[in-house]
């Protein structure tokens, strides 16, 4: 990857401050990260102290949920320190959560609410990551611009 994607604190410094859209785009990746840490450290506990039905798969969904987490966590450390990196993993990480989201809502329970605040919260990320204010901080250009 070249030093023009992953800038250098001195040329982050340069460029000035970091877009509001950029840190709402960071603390929303955050925040499913942390989401999936706090759901996945329920379902290991739940495993490991409750009766669940099959106490290997609700601990092996845990640990799945919380290595799923590092994915959004690193993307928003990522997007926090204005690396180019970072963008991609932030949209596949919303990507993912649209069918989580949708799949919620057909639920009939108290999954419907979580439901519409995942969907939210992932549409808001994408258009937060896809804006041109986003992807300039991050030092991203489109196709043709590899001489400016």
């Amino acid at each position: 990857m070249s030093s023009e994607q992953t800038p250098t604190p001195e040329a982050a410094a340069e460029a000035g401050p970091r877009p509001g859209r950029l840190t709402a785009a960071a603390a929303l990746a955050a925040l499913e990260g942390l989401a999936l840490v706090v759901g996945g450290a329920w379902m290991v506990v739940g495993g490991l102290t409750g009766h669940p039905d099959d106490r290997t798969s609700a601990i092996t969904g845990g640990v799945t949920l919380i290595v799923l987490a590092l994915l959004p966590l690193l993307a928003a450390r990522g997007l926090m320190g204005r690396r180019g990196w970072s963008r991609g993993p932030a949209v596949i990480t919303q990507i993912m959560a649209l069918p989580v989201a949708y799949n919620l809502l057909q639920a009939d329970s108290v999954a419907i609410p979580a439901g519409i605040v995942l969907g939210v919260v992932a549409v808001t990320a994408l258009v937060l990551l896809i804006n041109p204010t986003t992807t300039q901080a991050l030092g991203i250009r489109g196709p043709g611009r590899a001489e400016k």
